[in-house]
């Protein structure tokens, strides 16, 4: 990171250059972390431990894309870590770095960057990493965040998203949905009327604030044969989990909801499609040979996060959902796409 010149602020509210912004704000992020050299060099280094494979994974999130300008500073901060987070999760990594790209369309507000600096001290203290380098700049565009997290994991047990089999058990962790009507009620927060406050708090926090299910890792790690975030929609991502030679047919009245999100599908059952393919759920996914399916609720449990068995890969079919007369239930669109609108 090296410093270069915002333009000139006369009310003296925003920072001055990038020195600045790196040094007051963002270097304190990287202390503890002796191969960043507190954010002054142009690169960094990581020693890997003995016996440990190194896990890295990048998601980018942009104002207008996937948050929206007006939210809080140390929200969009969280979150922007904490989609990164959960890749690792899914891996059965544990997060150990990151390398942050911040592109701001005007020289930050002191108060802006001192609130997102205070969201990624809470990101990073939460999942258990640290700033170690990266880069700022000034975009023509909207404010863009690219993250680049580095985990770690014992040489050999990276869980891929591929190598699922015929008759693996598929499970989902947490509860679907919830981020998809959050996003809605941050639209329009008039939706949903019959809602608790508390109930709408749960579903905008779910959207705002990410949880990675990083306590799952382990379990991850030891007994599933493979893995993935749910981050484009269940429909989409257990399409993937399934690869190109299985299907699965989940019943919909399998896949957990939330309270809330059970109240939001009663008032207006069509909210059903946003549920199945909004995205931003960043839950996991995973397959489970049958003799492992023990082990692995056992392990998952002492996580304190629960797991729910939705269904058995098979050959030769496709990947749907059903309703309770078996019937496949139709979408207007599979999951999220940035390129298909």
């Amino acid at each position: 990171m090296s410093g270069k010149s915002f333009e000139r602020d006369s009310s003296g509210s925003r920072i001055g250059n990038e020195t600045e912004l790196i040094q007051t704000y963002l270097a304190p992020l990287a202390e503890g972390m002796a191969g960043a050299f507190g954010l002054t060099d142009d690169a960094a280094f990581l020693r890997p431990t003995s016996g440990s494979d190194l896990v890295f994974s990048s998601d980018p999130i942009i104002a207008g894309v996937h948050f929206f300008h007006d939210d809080r500073p140390a929200d969009i901060a969280w979150k922007a870590l904490a989609c990164n987070a959960s890749d690792m999760a899914a891996k059965g990594a544990a997060p150990v770095a990151y390398l942050l790209t911040l592109a701001l369309p005007e020289a930050p507000e002191r108060d802006w960057i001192a609130a997102f600096a205070d969201g990624l001290r809470a990101a990073q203290s939460e999942f258990g990493c640290k700033l170690i380098g990266g880069d700022t700049d000034v975009t023509p565009g909207p404010l863009s965040i690219g993250i680049t997290i580095i985990g770690s994991v014992a040489a050999g047990a990276f869980i891929p998203r591929g190598g699922a089999k015929a008759g693996d058990h598929v499970f989902v962790s947490g509860t679907i949905g919830d981020a998809a009507l959050g996003l809605a009620l941050r639209r329009d927060p008039s939706q949903f009327s019959t809602l608790t406050d508390d109930d709408r708090a749960l579903l905008l926090d779910r959207y705002l604030r990410p949880k990675p299910r990083l306590a799952l890792a382990g379990p991850v790690r030891s007994h599933a044969r493979s893995a993935l975030d749910v981050s484009d929609g269940l429909i989409k991502d257990l399409r993937r989990l399934a690869g190109a030679s299985l299907g699965i047919a989940v019943k919909f009245d399998d896949i957990p909801l939330s309270p809330p999100a059970r109240a939001a599908l009663a008032a207006n059952p069509n909210v059903r499609d946003s549920i199945l393919a909004g995205g931003d759920d960043y839950e996991l996914l995973i397959a489970v040979a049958p003799e492992n399916i023990g082990k692995f609720v056992t392990s998952a449990g002492e996580s304190g996060i629960p797991v729910y068995d939705i269904g058995v890969l098979e050959s030769k079919i496709t990947t749907v959902v059903v309703d309770p007369s078996g019937v496949p239930i139709a979408l207007r669109r599979p999951g999220y796409d940035h390129f298909s609108r």
